[in-house]
C-alpha cells in the first residue's frame, strides 16, 4: 500500500499523496484504506466542478440533449469527456471495473468521516481551451488524428489488471509522459505540468492539519516538486482571446466577393445575375447534396440549401453549424450517443 502513497510536510500540514490508475479497482479500494485510516481533515480529489456533477450523476449528463450542451456552452467539456475517456472505458470494460471509481471513492469517504472534500483540478473547458490556442495548424491536425487512430486502436488493445497497476510505477509514468511531451509539447504543459501546479496550489490550501489528495499516478510527481514552489493560478487559468487577424479575415473575404459580385452588375446586369446564380446554385447544390448523403431530415436539407450561400461568404461561419442545430433539434441526440462514437 504504501508504495501508492507519498507523505509530504508542508508549512505544518501533513499531505498525502494517492496514486491511482483511473480505471482500478484496486486504486479505489486503496483510497477507502487510506482515508479511514488516516482521517484527514480534507480529502482533495482530481475534479474539477463539472466532472464532480457527472460521476454523482452520470445519468443526468449522459441523458442531455446536444442543443442544451451547445446552449450551456459545454461543447468543450463533452468533446472533453470523450477524448479523455474513450480509452479507460475500454480498458475498464475489459477488467470489469468503473471509470473515476477511486474519486467516487474518495467523495464518499470524505462524507462518512465528515471531512472537507476539496475539487482540486482546474476546469477541464480551461485545460482544453489554453491547449488549442497553443497548438498551431499543424498541431491541431496531428493531434485530431492521434484521437482518431487512438479510437481504433483501443478497440484492439486487451489489458489485464497487472498491466493497470504498473500504470501507478513513476519510472512508466515518466516515460509516457515524456512521449506526450516530445509529440505535443504545448499539450505536455497544459494537460500535465499546469495541472500539477494547479493541483499542488489545490492541496496546499486546502483546510486542516492533514490532507488526503486522491489524484492519478501521472501527477505525483510533478505535485511532489509544486507542492514547495509558488504557484501562479492566475497565469494558468488564462485564455487568451483570439488574434484580431482572423475577424479581419472573416470579413474581409465576404467584402471581396461581394464586391465582385457588385462590379459584375455594374459593368453589365447580366454578367451580375449570372454570377449572382453560379454562385447561389453550386453552394446550395453541394450543401443539400452532403446533407442527403447524411440522411439528414427535409428540413436539415432545406437548412443547408439556404444558409449555404451566405454562410459560403464567411469562412469563419459554416453551414454546418446550422444543419447540425436543426438536426439536433429534430432527432435530439444525447450526450451518451457522442460518448458512443469510440464504440460504433
Amino acid at each position: 500500500m504504501e508504495n501508492n502513497l507519498t507523505r509530504l510536510d508542508y508549512n505544518g500540514k501533513n499531505i498525502i499523496l494517492i496514486a491511482t490508475a483511473h480505471v482500478s479497482e484496486q486504486s479505489a479500494q486503496l483510497v477507502k484504506k487510506v482515508i479511514e485510516h488516516e482521517k484527514p481533515d480534507s480529502v482533495c480529489v482530481e475534479l474539477d466542478e463539472g466532472r464532480y456533477k457527472s460521476i454523482l450523476n452520470p445519468k443526468a449528463w449522459e441523458n442531455t440533449n446536444i442543443v442544451q450542451v451547445i446552449k450551456e456552452k459545454k461543447v468543450g467539456f463533452m468533446l472533453a469527456n470523450l477524448f479523455l475517456s474513450a480509452y479507460q472505458k475500454k480498458m475498464a470494460k475489459q477488467l470489469n471495473a468503473v471509470v473515476g471509481r477511486e474519486m467516487l471513492q474518495g467523495i464518499e469517504s470524505a462524507k462518512e468521516i465528515g471531512a472537507q472534500l476539496i475539487l482540486a483540478d482546474r476546469q477541464i473547458q480551461i485545460t482544453f481551451r489554453r491547449i488549442w490556442k497553443k497548438l498551431g495548424l499543424w498541431g491541431k491536425i496531428k493531434l485530431f488524428y492521434s484521437f482518431l487512430f487512438s479510437f481504433v486502436d483501443s478497440t484492439n488493445t486487451t489489458l489485464t489488471e497487472e498491466d493497470i497497476n504498473q500504470l501507478l510505477e513513476e519510472d512508466i509514468l515518466e516515460s509516457a509522459i515524456s512521449e506526450i511531451r516530445n509529440q505535443f509539447p504545448a499539450i505536455g504543459e497544459v494537460l500535465i505540468s499546469e495541472r500539477d501546479q494547479y493541483l499542488a496550489y489545490k492541496i496546499k490550501q486546502a483546510p486542516g492539519p492533514k490532507v488526503v489528495a486522491v489524484i492519478g499516478g501521472a501527477h505525483v510527481p510533478g505535485v511532489k516538486e509544486e507542492i514547495y514552489k509558488t504557484q501562479d493560478i492566475g497565469k494558468i487559468t488564462h485564455v487568451a482571446k483570439g488574434s484580431p487577424i482572423l475577424k479581419i479575415i472573416g470579413w474581409a473575404i465576404p467584402v471581396v466577393i461581394i464586391g465582385l459580385i457588385a462590379y459584375g452588375f455594374i459593368t453589365n446586369i447580366q454578367t451580375g445575375i449570372q454570377q449572382l446564380s453560379v454562385w447561389f446554385l453550386w453552394n446550395s447544390l453541394f450543401a443539400g447534396l452532403f446533407t442527403i448523403l447524411a440522411l439528414g431530415h427535409p428540413l436539415s436539407i432545406l437548412t443547408s440549401i439556404v444558409a449555404a450561400p451566405f454562410t459560403s461568404l464567411n469562412p469563419l461561419v459554416a453551414c454546418g453549424w446550422f444543419t447540425g442545430l436543426v438536426e439536433a433539434s429534430l432527432r435530439k441526440p444525447t450526450v451518451h450517443d457522442v460518448n458512443n462514437i469510440p464504440e460504433d
